[in-house]
């Protein structure tokens, strides 16, 4: 029953901005944490932004830390990751995650229910 599904992605010149968003359904969003990930082609899905239940503590990745900001409305049951300052090196196929405890991780492991994934390719 659980539902994530993104939106937002696309491509875009280095420097510039998208705003990810994140559709949940099927579970109590407000008591779940939530989080970003992203996968290049050929490298391991890295942590890049997280909330815990109700949003309250919010970690990012070094790599993004100062250009991306993650965003939770809980009345709305969305997610979202606004990307600015874009490099190439954010190429990557972006995916919104949750986990039932509630507790904020930056490990993959931590998260049980997995979003569509799409893709944002950064130009040069």
């Amino acid at each position: 029953q659980v539902q994530l599904v993104e939106s937002g992605g696309g491509s875009v010149q280095a420097g510039g901005s998208l705003r990810l968003s994140c559709a949940a359904s099927g579970f109590s969003f407000s008591i779940y944490a939530m989080a970003w990930f992203r996968q290049a082609p050929g490298k391991e899905r890295e942590f890049v932004a997280a909330a815990g239940w109700m949003g309250g503590n919010i970690y990012y990745a070094d790599s993004v830390k100062g250009r991306f900001t993650f965003s939770r409305d809980n009345a709305k049951n969305m997610v979202y990751l606004q990307m600015n300052s874009l490099h190439p090196a954010d190429t990557a196929v972006y995916s919104c995650a949750a986990d039932a405890s509630g507790l904020v991780s930056t490990l993959r492991q931590s998260y049980a229910s997995w979003g569509q994934g799409p893709p944002v390719p950064v130009s040069s």
